[in-house]
């Protein structure tokens, strides 16, 4: 029933195409930002840069047109040039650690209001019509939503076969990945594929919530019937068990005023408690944390008879911690914009977490196992919806790599 379409990507040429792609602009800390806007002429950072500056004297609308004057400057450079014939595009992304390979196509919006695309993040309304309007003036997209689809060993056969030919792109990065990128244009190729996905009942969204929602604010404001690509979703389609999910740890500024003492009587109320002292601890199951509070480590397992659980959501680590420790100990209620709870990435060591609170920054962290592809299905197929950062899923992509225009 998902239905995915080709399309004509505009791309980089091949000679340029390792100047051209970056990082999305808010990855950039100044040093390096303004290191690749003096020295590399060719970076895509360059069309993105008007979006995010002189935000307080210059009108969104103003700023995001002139995205779109700089990008068609570098179609006009023949940086950027859009291929010839609709195509399908199959992206490997080599990391030190992991390898992506998935299918950059379009996907249905219809299917997204349908629920065949399924979600299982908040949005945030503003973000939304920021985006909306971003890609309604620039008149591109370059980021696709992270979907997955089912295990599926004919697409993956595919793919193997298809990676086995000189790819279109190859390039590294400054932070040691290489991309591959090849185009498919063959017409049956495409059918072909394009049936094999109209049997698979769902994909789920795993990253671009804002994005897909702010899609379908554009495609519902479409008043040109000419114009069918703000109809579908730029989309990077990649097997379930090809993601990798990390989990958000948490760094709490204080402990509501409670004495560590009385704090550590409330959760044994919940958990069970073991200091670990200065050992290092990160849980390895589901319903067990990690703490890290004044200069010792503390190992936390959730007490049997608390594990009772009516939904798929009241099992998950990030709702156990909010509603056991989080909200009721702690009073924080808002997880996304309370200014006394931060959030650290998995991807990096829990010494982090350790040094931010030795450093006085923050009192408490919380350390959690990672949720899975399964029990963001579980989520998304009942129609409930995570806590704010409760992953942090890869691959990330590169701006400029494949341009989508609306």
């Amino acid at each position: 029933m998902a239905k995915i379409v080709p399309f004509k990507a505009v791309r980089p040429t091949r000679d340029k195409v390792c100047l051209v792609t970056c990082r999305s602009y808010e990855e950039y800390v100044n040093a390096e930002l303004a290191a690749q806007l003096d020295f590399n002429p060719l970076s895509f950072l360059h069309i993105l840069k008007p979006a995010y500056t002189n935000q307080e004297s210059v009108s969104f609308e103003k700023r995001y047109r002139q995205v779109h004057q700089k990008y068609e400057d570098f179609k006009n450079e023949i940086i950027l040039v859009k291929d010839k014939k609709p195509a399908i595009y199959i992206h490997k992304i080599v990391t030190k650690t992991h390898s992506f390979t998935g299918i950059i196509a379009g996907t249905s919006v219809a299917d997204y209001c349908n629920d065949i695309i399924k979600k299982h993040e908040d949005i945030i309304a503003f973000r939304v019509r920021l985006l909306k309007d971003y890609m309604k003036y620039s008149e591109f997209n370059t980021e696709p939503v992270l979907m997955t689809y089912p295990d599926n060993k004919t697409i993956e056969n595919w793919i193997f076969n298809c990676t086995q030919k000189l790819a279109d792109f190859e390039f590294s990065t400054t932070k040691k990945e290489i991309h591959y990128l090849w185009k498919i244009e063959d017409g049956l190729e495409i059918n072909w594929l394009q049936n094999i996905f109209e049997k698979t009942n769902n994909l789920y969204i795993a990253d671009g919530h804002h994005r897909t929602e702010a899609l379908r604010l554009l495609s519902e404001e479409n008043d040109d019937p000419e114009n069918t690509a703000k109809n579908h979703i730029l989309s990077y389609l990649i097997s379930e068990n090809n993601v990798k999910i990390y989990e958000f740890n948490r760094l709490v500024k204080d402990l509501n005023g409670l004495s560590k003492e009385d704090f550590i009587k409330e959760l044994e109320k919940d958990f069970i408690l073991e200091n670990k002292f200065q050992q290092p601890f990160q849980p390895s199951q589901k319903h067990q944390f990690g703490m890290y509070l004044d200069n010792a480590f503390y190992s936390l397992i959730l007490r049997k008879e608390n594990e009772v659980f009516k939904t798929a959501l009241d099992s998950l680590d990030t709702q156990i911690l909010y509603k056991k420790v989080l909200l009721p100990i702690l009073a924080i209620e808002d997880l996304r914009n309370d200014e006394r709870i931060e959030y650290l990435s998995g991807k990096q060591s829990v010494l982090e977490v350790k040094n931010k609170i030795d450093q006085g920054e923050f009192e408490i962290g919380f350390i959690l196992f990672p949720s899975n592809i399964g029990e963001i299905k579980a989520l998304a197929d009942a129609n409930l919806i995570m806590p704010p950062k409760s992953t942090y899923i890869e691959p990330k992509f590169r701006s400029g790599l494949v341009v989508y225009e609306l």
